[in-house]
């Protein structure tokens, strides 16, 4: 009798450097397979393996073609995120209304459709809405989705994924958000992949997430991201290449940083004169002596403020005067927490725009580290960071396992 063939069995390290593969070329840190074989520590051979086994699972393309002309040594084949390959669902949920998308590895963007825009009291009413809208994406796309994630403009708390403060929403404190997400999307008949897995998130931390590992952010060690979202601001910090999100996910509330004791305005959390309220887009409507309008979010009508109005003598005062304070928190985090990079989103990234001198001078006269050495002050990059997070939440499984999660 004959003996049936089988497949020989796969070499341990070799699907043990799938995971750190996939990331690399996530992040694009191995364009080549000579720069894989590099920072895997592994043979020629077993990135090679690697790399045929990552493209036969749909995630990423090799490219065999010689390198062009003038190139010193062997050509070596380029490695690149498939175009064509599976998805995630990423939503983000704003005080103006939310937005699904698609998002692929190497966080792009493959489709996006905002939503309404106002947001019930309900989160379950909005959250049934956002994954509704993901469906419509993956039926006109016909992409394959494998997971879901889920920013929020509040602190979640860990593990249970529960929404501790969503001070800009009218929905309930520690309304459990993970689960109404995950509980939609079993609801909504999409055809995950795999088992659908949920993922929740502060908006701001995973805006840094993103940064970190595609825009502004790459290469730093101890990121620190301060950004005003639609109504308030937060924080994040990225350690090493992970979120620092404290004991139970509740870390980097720099939003209730005090910076205008005296004369500051009421804010959400009981003080007076926190940055959520002294430096978000109402902050400099109000400095500037405009009333907000309703036919826009009150980030865009800043954002255009600055951008049309900037000659303006009562402009130029009120990004002065918001800058100031922005420094002066800024100042305060850096002396506490020592990044080696600070990048603004929101608004303040108009702000570094608008008076880069101004803002980088107080940040460095304020801070110990920032005089003795100078922190890099830097406007986000990603358009849509907070979605691009969300969506590395849900793929990081992948980036962990590649084969044990789409082939278990």
């Amino acid at each position: 009798m004959t003996p049936t063939r089988t497949r020989p069995a796969r070499p341990e390290r070799g699907r043990s450097a799938l995971g750190p593969a996939l990331e690399l070329v996530h992040t694009g840190r191995a364009p080549t397979r000579a720069v894989l074989t590099a920072e895997l520590g592994v043979t020629r051979a077993t990135a090679g393996a690697v790399a045929a086994e990552l493209a036969a699972l749909g995630l990423i393309t090799v490219d065999s073609r010689p390198a062009a002309a003038g190139h010193q040594g062997r050509p070596s084949h380029g490695l690149s995120v498939n175009p064509a390959g599976p998805v995630v669902l990423a939503a983000q949920v704003h005080a103006d209304g939310f937005r699904a998308a698609l998002v692929g590895l190497g966080g792009r963007i493959v489709a996006t459709a905002p939503g309404c825009g106002t947001v019930p009291a309900d989160p379950a009413h909005v959250l049934a809405a956002v994954v509704e809208e993901g469906a419509k994406l993956l039926r006109a796309t016909g992409r394959r989705c494998v997971g879901a994630g889920l920013a929020v403009p509040s602190a979640v708390a860990e593990p249970d994924g529960e929404a501790l403060n969503p001070l800009h929403l009218a929905w309930p404190a520690g309304a459990p958000v993970r689960r109404i997400f995950r509980d939609c999307l079993t609801d909504s008949g999409i055809d995950f992949a795999v088992p659908p897995r949920a993922f929740t998130g502060n908006d701001v931390n995973l805006a840094a997430l993103a940064e970190h590992r595609h825009g502004a952010g790459r290469g730093s060690a101890h990121l620190l991201c301060v950004a005003t979202g639609h109504r308030g601001v937060g924080g994040a910090l990225v350690l090493d290449g992970r979120l620092h999100t404290g004991s139970a996910g509740l870390a980097l509330e720099v939003g209730h940083l005090t910076v205008n004791p005296d004369e500051g305005l009421p804010c959400h959390c009981g003080s007076r004169g926190c940055l959520d309220v002294e430096t978000d887009p109402l902050a400099l409507l109000t400095a500037a002596g405009r009333a907000p309008g309703p036919e826009v979010s009150l980030l865009q009508q800043a954002r255009d403020l600055v951008r049309d109005e900037y000659a303006d003598p009562a402009v130029a005062t009120a990004v002065a005067l918001v800058a100031d304070r922005l420094g002066l928190g800024l100042a305060g985090l850096v002396n506490i927490l020592n990044p080696d990079r600070i990048i603004l989103g929101g608004l303040h990234q108009v702000l570094l725009a608008a008076a880069p001198e101004r803002l980088r001078a107080v940040v460095a006269d304020r801070s110990l580290w920032g005089r003795s050495g100078g922190v890099p002050v830097l406007e986000c990059t990603l358009d849509h960071n907070s979605l691009v997070g969300a969506a590395e939440l849900a793929w990081q499984p992948v980036l962990d396992d590649p084969l044990g999660v789409l082939q278990p």
